[in-house]
């Protein structure tokens, strides 16, 4: 981090020197350098550290409770609906990994390869999963055999590879990510489409809940769907700055094409054989960047209150021949009210930074609300609160301090989330031509437009775009449609459109 290091100290009880530097702020700001702003965020705000393998993080403590407050979330509401977790090992095997052809051909340059034990070359190559469909559906065949084995639904939480080799970038592009990844089967096509909807309706919840980003729910094009899967759905994050779309989780009915290649068969309730349907859904870590991307400023990260490791810190603002020691203790009875009250709160108390050092440490790390704790304050009981997103301070009085916080952190929470969709909103562009498709593709807009559903069309719409920023590419098809005019005009040259397509650059 950026303002050197603490001074030391000098000796014979001389007093400590108060580190004064705020040089605290980043390089680049997010509308000028857009990649080069989020590298700096990501690392100063201490969400990660490089690694020494390209493409590798260190999710640091600050990142891990993000991930932990989701995680808390979504394993409960899971659990909620019936489903267990376990865990399979890393490895797969060569002859699985290859069974479904279509799956593996979507996943192959990705794959990693053990090749070595020590110095010696491994008799038969051992991949790294990028996903674990083949790794887990051969023991599915195993343990299914009649109809009261279902509906089976285990989820894990744990790690893939994918080898990217193109533009690495921290929790978005990485070789390594931790995610959870559930794999149900069902006797019932109709039992799997509803899950699939429920899961994501739990992946919209994370998104525009807990880290108050927008999101579309949609299905995807055949061209763009889950390898081998029946049909895919997801939901849709965008980025204003960059004019590019994310895809933020996906929840997949995989049909009966892997019960086929795996074998997964049961005895119905009418003693015939048949084929179980099955599911499989993802989110990971990419969630903790796409919330960088959209609510980090200048100053550094701003995060939401629900998914913040810490909601509130409070700082002490000593003057001159101020009450120290009293104004220290009543930052430390601040914490214990708000934490006792299920805020997650702390003070800085540390006394070789001054407190405009702290401010700016704070505002870099997204804390959603400082607590200011001067000698004023302290002479008429209140305290003083800041809050990240705006700027906006408030005096608060003691006697009122949890029922305030609380409201605050709720305020900044909604606000979130009202700033990102105000934006997210004022990008959408509704095309009706070619002409329009491609200016609003310039300007950097998230594209809503008429589409016949025709495979070639979509990949003719990659190939006229591609340029220096990458090619268009669909999102999904949203579930909520806009009314359409009877009669479009586009480069599908067909009279009818019954389906509207939100595009965006490549990633």
């Amino acid at each position: 981090m950026a303002g050197g290091e603490k001074k030391k100290s000098g000796g014979g009880g001389k007093k400590k020197e108060v580190k004064k530097e705020t040089g605290l702020g980043l390089s680049f700001t997010k509308d000028e350098n857009f990649g080069e702003w989020y590298s700096e965020v990501v690392v100063n705000g201490e969400m990660i550290e490089y690694y020494d393998i390209s493409g590798c993080y260190i999710l640091r403590p600050w990142a891990m409770s993000i991930w932990e407050n989701m995680q808390t979330f979504f394993d409960a509401e899971i659990k909620k609906m019936k489903v267990k977790n376990c865990y399979f090992p890393l490895f797969v095997s060569p002859g699985v990994l290859q069974k479904e052809k279509d799956h593996i051909e979507g996943f192959a340059p990705e794959v990693a390869w053990v090749t070595k034990s020590g110095e010696s070359d491994l008799e038969v190559p051992i991949a790294i999963r990028p996903t674990s469909e083949t790794v887990m559906y051969p023991y599915y065949s195993k343990w299914i055999r009649g109809h009261r084995d279902l509906p089976l639904k285990l989820n894990q939480w744990c790690n893939v590879v994918r080898w990217e080799f193109s533009n690495p970038t921290p929790f978005i592009r990485s070789r390594e990510f931790l995610w959870q990844e559930g794999h149900t089967a069902f006797a019932t096509k109709e039992e799997a489409d509803t899950e699939v909807l429920q899961i994501l309706e739990l992946y919209r919840h994370i998104y525009e809940e807990f880290l108050a980003i927008p999101v579309t729910k949609g299905r995807k094009s055949e061209l763009e769907k889950f390898a081998g899967g029946l049909y895919t759905t997801s939901v849709e994050a965008f980025i204003p700055n960059t004019g590019r779309g994310i895809q933020g989780a996906t929840s997949h009915c995989l049909g009966q094409n892997f019960a086929k290649m795996f074998e997964i068969n049961f005895e119905n309730e009418k003693g015939e054989k048949s084929m179980v349907w099955q599911n499989s859904w993802a989110y990971s870590t990419r969630t903790i960047g796409v919330m960088v991307m959209v609510h980090g400023d200048n100053k550094g990260l701003v995060l939401p209150p629900k998914v913040s490791a810490l909601q509130v810190i409070v700082i002490p603002v000593p003057y001159k021949d101020a009450d120290t020691q009293g104004i220290f203790d009543a930052c430390a009875a601040t914490v214990v009210t708000l934490s006792d009250a299920g805020i997650r709160a702390e003070a800085d108390l540390r006394e070789n930074y001054s407190p405009g050092w702290k401010y700016s440490n704070w505002e870099m790390k997204g804390v959603p609300l400082r607590i200011e704790i001067g000698p004023r304050d302290l002479a008429n009981n209140q305290v003083r609160a800041v809050r990240r997103d705006n700027g906006e301070k408030t005096d608060i009085s003691r006697v009122f301090l949890v029922e305030q916080v609380k409201g605050m952190l709720d305020k900044i929470q909604q606000n979130l989330f009202d700033v990102a969709k105000q934006k997210r909103d004022a990008c959408i562009e509704v095309v009706k031509t070619w002409d329009e498709f491609v200016k609003a593709l310039g300007q950097k807009k998230l594209i809503l437009a008429p589409w016949c559903d025709e495979e070639e069309v979509e990949k003719d719409v990659k190939a006229r775009t591609r340029g220096e920023m990458g090619a268009a590419k669909s999102l999904c098809i949203p579930f909520e449609q806009p009314e359409l005019p009877d009669v479009f005009l586009s480069w599908c040259e067909l009279s009818k459109f019954h389906l509207a397509l939100a595009w965006r650059r490549l990633v």
